[in-house]
Parts: C-alpha cells; sequence; structure tokens
C-alpha cells in the first residue's frame, strides 16, 4: 500500500497538470472501495430482485404480473449507489488531504485532481448504469419483467437522456460529499455538528414555509412541469454551489492525522 501511494505523489516536480494528475492517481489507489465494493453491493442487490422479478412472474397470472411490472418501475434498488458515492467523495477528501499536504501537494492542486476524479468517477458510472438501462430494456427487463436500471426517475428518453441524469445525479453525491468533508477537515466535529444541524434548520423552514404558505400544489405542479431531465439538471446549482464552497472551505483546512 505505501509503495503504491507514494509514487504518484511525487508532485513537486512537473507541470500544473501532471501535479493534479497525481492526486487521481492518488484518489484511485484504493480500486476495491470506488469500484469492488459497490460492484458487489449492486450485483448482490441485483441478484436479490432478481429472484423476486422470477417469483413474482412465476406465480402470476399474466395480468396480474402486468400490474406488478408497472409497479416495478418504481423501483428505487439502484437509488444506494448514488448515496455510497457521496461516502466515496467524504473519505476520499479526509483520508487523503493530509497524506497530499505531507508531500507539499498544494491545496488547489488538490482540490483540482479531486474535481477531476469525482467528474471522472462520476462519467464512468454513469455510463454503467447507462449501459445496463439499455440491456434491461432490450432483454424486457432481464426476461422477467424487471426494473432496476430502467425505473421512471432515470427518464425514458433514451441511452443519452439516462447517462445525463445519472451523470448529474452522480456529480452531485461527490460534490456533496466533498463539501461535506472539508468541513470535517477544517472544523471536526463541532463543524459537523453545526452544519447539520444547519441543514436540518434549512429543510425544516422550507416545509413550514411550503405547509403553511399552501405551496405544496404548486410544487408538485413545477415537478410536474420540470419533468425529470428538469429536475435533475437543477441539481447543479447545489453541485456547483458545493464544489465551490469546498474549495474555499479546504483552501484554509489544516491537515491533522
Amino acid at each position: 500500500m505505501t509503495t503504491t501511494t507514494i509514487r504518484p505523489m511525487n508532485v513537486a516536480k512537473g507541470g500544473e497538470f501532471q501535479r493534479i494528475w497525481s492526486v487521481v492517481r492518488l484518489h484511485v489507489v484504493n480500486r476495491m472501495a470506488l469500484f469492488g465494493v459497490p460492484l458487489m453491493i449492486l450485483g448482490f442487490i441485483f441478484a436479490v430482485n432478481f429472484v423476486i422479478w422470477w417469483t413474482l412472474k412465476s406465480s402470476l397470472s399474466t395480468s396480474d404480473f402486468a400490474d406488478a411490472s408497472e409497479g416495478m418501475q418504481y423501483s428505487g434498488a439502484s437509488t444506494f449507489i448514488f448515496v455510497y458515492m457521496m461516502v466515496v467523495a467524504v473519505q476520499a477528501i479526509n483520508l487523503t488531504f493530509p497524506f497530499a499536504q505531507g508531500y507539499s501537494v498544494t491545496r488547489r492542486d488538490f482540490y483540482l485532481g479531486s474535481v477531476l476524479t469525482f467528474v471522472m468517477l462520476s462519467a464512468a458510472w454513469a455510463l454503467l448504469i447507462s449501459v445496463l438501462g439499455e440491456i434491461e430494456q432490450a432483454t424486457g427487463g432481464w426476461y422477467v419483467g424487471g426494473s432496476m436500471f430502467n425505473a421512471i426517475y432515470f427518464g425514458d428518453g433514451g441511452f443519452l437522456q439516462r447517462l445525463y441524469i445519472t451523470f448529474l445525479l452522480f456529480s452531485f453525491f461527490f460534490f456533496v460529499g466533498a463539501a461535506t468533508a472539508a468541513v470535517y477537515v477544517k472544523w471536526r466535529t463541532n463543524g459537523m455538528l453545526v452544519f447539520f444541524g444547519a441543514l436540518v434548520l434549512v429543510l425544516l423552514a422550507a416545509v413550514l414555509w411550503i405547509t403553511f404558505g399552501a405551496h405544496w400544489m404548486a410544487v408538485g405542479a413545477w415537478f410536474v412541469e420540470m419533468g425529470v431531465v428538469g429536475v435533475v439538471t437543477w441539481t447543479l446549482v447545489p453541485t456547483i454551489i458545493s464544489g465551490i464552497v469546498g474549495f474555499f472551505i479546504l483552501r484554509r483546512a489544516t491537515p491533522r492525522n
């Protein structure tokens, strides 16, 4: 592990891109956390769902199974992978930042390298989910009418739309996770308590405003009007804000082992 991680950190020499790319290499050293674990969990969830789909198809009548298959369109079986990537981002920032600083990596290069890593990972995972969605659609739900990678929240506009939606969702969770990790690196436990406390208060205030202002109908109408693509596109706003805030917090953070 030590030999693997030290080699990428010869970043004092070379151009800026070489230094940034060295940070990318540092992040992807732990391939098990980035790819192995989520793929195993994803495979397990798929296997469990496949057994359920096969059981339903074998035990229900054609009409009843058609109703059940329609309900499967709302499956959230694949949503875990997005939340997991937020955890990956938190670990990536929290664990590698002190190490990178020990090798004289500037905060700017470290953060740009982290951004590039998260964008590349978002693209890779989005491509995988989109390809699996195409296979699922072509096989009629893996030949048992199932729906996991082609659920309704991925849209119904085909491969490119699914790729766009999943890329933005992965980016959202990566950058929110990075900003959360930056708060922890700088302010530790107290910072996290304040952060999550403020987040809860903001969400509570929003719910109260919508409820007492009788705006739930308007909110529902907005979601319908925007559609899946429109709603997901709006996640760019918190994604970009998280990316900017994370940078400014991390640039003043002091690494601690």
